[in-house]
């Protein structure tokens, strides 16, 4: 069949495709996934791809049903020609890699895996551009998609070309955000055009008919069809006969007529996806005396045999006709065939260069329990976890539990596959799995357990309610058993709730389950007066609670905010002390750097932001936003909404505000994230607040009291006093401000007693109330609220009639929010100054609301000294892709080199995020 037949009905991908090797050609890569039932011409345009690139290096990689549980399995097969040039790297990446692909025991930096990539293929494109051809890859293993999802995001300033080839996914892909092309059939037109190309056969006028109403425009099946065993004898079928079974059918015909010995190879090579011929003739060689006889052809004559039946090529490498053939000749082999094949193909494969594989093989090989297997199995599932494949070591475990002969240590396997399932967020199969083990005979320790898995496992669906009643029932069965992790179960429900978003509500079930928990040991842990402090916050003691939380926030070294982090900055906030939550999130920070957690990571980041937010850093909220971005893209995450709705917000970007409010709002209903709604409703009061329109900001802030949320209400209670009074509602702003100088004196810090302050001197209408605000203000770093503290004083000022000193109030709340970029109340004190009669500075925009938030990163990564390849390292791009984006900052500065960013206030000042 010639190339152009191969294409027939495919223009639009054609040009597609050319389009996309010409511009790699040119220095722009892409990546474009094309999407299609099996046969429907994904392969075709794949080998149409590599003909017209032309000067192109090729790879090749494909997905394996057998390996998806493999870490790294595709990207490995992707790299492996060019793993001669892992020395070229940098140390980091270089070791990142060689974790990655097994190449060394080192626990690889799962931030330095994809990074590591990109330069090794951009390496690659020094001497020609780069071509990736991904077939299968609806059966990628989660690493690798992962992994490729981000390399297609960050070559386009690079000269590679990357075609992916998938079937259309049943659920969510890290594919899916990629640029693609669903392939549909082809019309009644095309489909007789290719008929008549390619089947030579005389056939009867209704037999052809039939054959192209049942191909239903599959180009595969139209190929395929008149091959079948049954056309001979009138070639009916069922009106309704899948069209990929009709193919399967085919294949299955052509396999039927090869003797024994060649359908066994075949069913070697079709459990080995490698495609690694060296690999498959020496599992041959244990096929032949295993038993003896099993294959006992020469390898020539068994070779000839096979390409005669056109199903599978045997050359350097080997390669099936069509992916679905690989499919059929593994499922057309009885069960002890494929076992027996596994088994050789394990004892073919290396030990020591690729313990995983063989495990694996090995597993796939077991008919029954098997101890031996099972501890592999583990080894293996340790190993993996370490290389993070935290997809592939729930696999592992799952089998191994599955393979495991005592029951106790069956249910102990199967409780660990669980935790791993639901870390790598597979939670059908973690119900599946959990559903077979609480079936079974547990004591009260393992039932406890079982439950605290299930209620992980509700807070995570977005549906289910019943997190809080499994994890509290956890708490109670462990009451006589282990007091200690009883009270640490209340804990878990509550840190759970946060991470989750939706604390609204769960911390009422929690406090009154655990005012039955075992009382704290003596010496008290950490964690025990964490719960007693919850216990005290829940019952309005917030004097209480400060002063037993005070010293555990103050410990900088406690490991107990490594375990509990989301309680730790919540708290902190919930305290106004926001040295204790800047402590708590370095030590976020650098377990996230240490460890390569994304989720600690992440939230620090976040933190880092609101914590520039709220003390006027606004710069380096924004450089902290952009890294969580590009880390959230690296692992296929959506990024974090609230950091940006804080900025946005006392920013003054009102229809940034407004954008992500919808977008939060949409993702927060979707998700149950009652948690982000209320961070939507306090951006929208402080945003009202910041322009005067105090009926829609006191809307907003009662919405947010209704949640009840840590932190947030305590921020919220100002919002509710200045919007009250304006629209003279007195007695709500007054018992606002009761409730807001009850917490404020609790907590005791600068920024808490000097919001209050300035809360009660509106109610009050006494200057003293304000004086004592700015002097509480004046001894802490809150930018912010202190410029916000002079803004309300000067306006008070000026309706006293004394206009003097009002300007100075206003001229000082001007210039503060003008630095610090709080457009909205910047506006509101020019206002306020213009009515005294003067007239307000002309603002000078500042440098890093010029940039985008990755700009602005970039360029204050610059300006400490880090060069192209350490900021590329930091945020997941390609040297090359730094300096563009430095072309671009150079030119909105009207700057032209490094040094200059350097002079610069808000950039040359800043030290890089963590």
């Amino acid at each position: 069949m010639t190339a152009d037949i191969d294409l027939v009905g495919r223009a639009e991908p054609v040009r597609c495709l050319a389009e996309l090797v010409g511009s790699a050609r040119d220095g722009w890569g892409g990546a474009l996934v094309l999407r299609g039932a099996p046969g429907i011409g994904k392969s075709a345009l794949l080998a149409h791809t590599e003909r017209v690139a032309t000067g192109f290096r090729v790879l090749h990689a494909a997905g394996s049903e057998f390996e998806r549980e493999l870490p790294f399995a595709v990207l490995h097969q992707l790299c492996r020609p060019m793993l001669g040039r892992l020395d070229g790297l940098s140390p980091a990446h270089r070791r990142a890699l060689e974790g990655a692909f097994g190449l060394t025991d080192a626990a690889p930096d799962q931030f330095a895996i994809g990074v590591g990539v990109l330069e090794l293929l951009v390496a690659a494109t020094r001497d020609q551009p780069l071509l990736c051809v991904v077939d299968d890859a609806h059966w990628l293993d989660h690493a690798s998609a992962l992994a490729l999802s981000f390399l297609s995001r960050r070559i386009g300033s690079e000269s590679i070309a990357i075609v992916i080839a998938a079937r259309k996914p049943e659920g969510a892909s890290a594919l899916d955000p990629l640029p693609g092309i669903d392939l549909a059939g082809l019309t009644d037109a095309e489909a007789r055009a290719l008929f008549a190309a390619t089947v030579r056969t005389p056939l009867d006028g209704r037999v052809r008919e039939r054959i192209l109403a049942e191909a239903r425009g599959n180009p595969l099946a139209l190929l395929e069809l008149p091959r079948s065993a049954g056309l001979a004898g009138g070639f009916a079928r069922p009106d309704e006969y899948p069209v990929t079974a009709a193919i399967e059918d085919s294949f299955r015909s052509r396999l039927a007529t090869l003797p024994a010995p060649n359908r066994l190879l075949l069913t070697l090579a079709s459990a080995d996806p490698t495609g690694d011929a060296g690999l498959l003739w020496q599992a041959v060689t244990h096929a032949e005396a295993d038993p003896p006889g099993a294959v006992s052809h020469s390898e020539a004559e068994l070779r000839n045999a096979v390409d005669s039946a056109g199903l599978a090529e045997f050359g350097a490498r080997v390669r099936f006709c069509h992916p679905l053939a690989r499919s059929v000749v593994y499922r057309a082999a009885e069960p002890a065939q494929r076992r027996a094949a596994h088994r050789w193909l394990a004892a073919a494969t290396d030990a020591a260069a690729d313990p995983d594989r063989r495990a694996w093989h090995l597993a796939l090989s077991c008919a029954g329990p098997d101890d031996e297997i099972a501890a592999e199995l583990e080894r293996s599932a340790a190993r993996a976890e370490v290389r993070g494949g935290v997809p592939a070591s729930a696999a592992f475990l799952a089998r191994a539990a599955a393979l495991t002969r005592d029951p106790a240590l069956r249910v102990e396997r199967s409780l660990t596959a669980v935790r791993a399932q639901l870390t790598a967020g597979a939670t059908e199969a973690a119900a599946d799995l959990l559903t077979t083990v609480a079936d079974g005979a547990l004591d009260e320790l393992h039932s406890a357990r079982v439950d605290q898995l299930r209620g992980q496992l509700a807070f995570v669906r977005q549906t289910d309610g019943d997190g809080p009643a499994f994890m509290l029932r956890a708490a109670r069965r462990l009451i006589e058993v282990d007091a200690s992790r009883s009270r640490d179960s209340f804990l878990e429900a509550l840190e759970m709730a946060l991470n989750v978003g939706r604390s609204s509500g769960v911390m009422d079930l929690v406090v009154a389950a655990a005012r039955f928990a075992p009382p704290a040991p003596v010496p008290a842990r950490s964690a025990d007066v964490l719960l007693d402090a919850m216990l005290l916050l829940a019952a309005d003691d917030h004097r209480g609670a400060a002063a037993a939380l005070r010293p555990i926030l103050a410990d900088s070294g406690n490991e107990l905010w490594t375990r509990r982090p989301a309680l730790g900055v919540i708290l902190a906030g919930e305290l106004w002390d926001l040295d204790a939550h800047g402590r708590i999130t370095e030590g976020l920070m650098r377990a996230g750097r240490e460890s390569g957690s994304p989720l600690l990571l992440r939230l620090g980041l976040a933190q880092v932001a609101v914590t520039g937010v709220h003390s006027g850093d606004f710069a380096a909220a924004a450089a902290a936003i952009a890294e969580e971005e590009a880390i959230a893209d690296a692992f296929g995450a959506e990024p974090q909404f609230y950091p940006r709705l804080h900025l946005a917000a006392l920013a003054g970007q009102q229809a940034t505000v407004a954008e992500l409010a919808e977008q939060s709002l949409s993702a927060a209903k979707a998700r149950g994230e009652e948690d982000l709604i209320a961070n939507v409703h306090w951006a929208q009061a402080i945003s009202a607040v910041a322009t005067g329109n105090y009926a829609a900001a006191l809307t907003a802030a009662r919405r947010v009291l209704e949640h009840r949320a840590l932190f947030l209400t305590a921020v919220t209670l100002p919002e509710v006093v200045e919007a009250a009074v304006r629209t003279g509602e007195r007695d709500l702003a007054g018992a606002a401000a009761a409730e807001l100088t009850e917490r404020a004196e609790a907590a005791g810090t600068p920024w808490s007693l000097g919001v209050a302050a300035a809360a009660r001197a509106l109610v009050s209408d006494n200057e003293n109330d304000y004086r004592e605000s700015l002097d509480h203000l004046a001894q802490c770093t809150i930018r912010p609220s202190r410029a916000r503290a002079h803004l309300l004083y000067g306006e008070w000022l000026r309706r006293q009639g004394r206009r003097r000193e009002s300007r100075d109030q206003l001229r000082i709340a001007h210039e503060s929010c003008t630095a610090i970029g709080m457009a909205g109340f910047a506006k509101r004190a020019a206002d306020e100054l213009r009515a005294t009669g003067e007239q307000a500075r002309s603002r000078t925009q500042p440098s890093y609301e010029q940039l985008t938030m990755q700009e602005l990163h970039i360029a204050r990564l610059v300006a400490t000294g880090a060069t192209s390849k350490e900021v590329a390292a930091q945020l997941f791009l390609s040297p090359r892709t730094v300096d563009a984006h430095l072309r671009n900052i150079f030119r909105k500065l009207g700057v032209t080199s490094r040094r200059q960013l350097r002079t610069l206030p808000d950039i040359g000042s800043a030290a890089t995020v963590g």
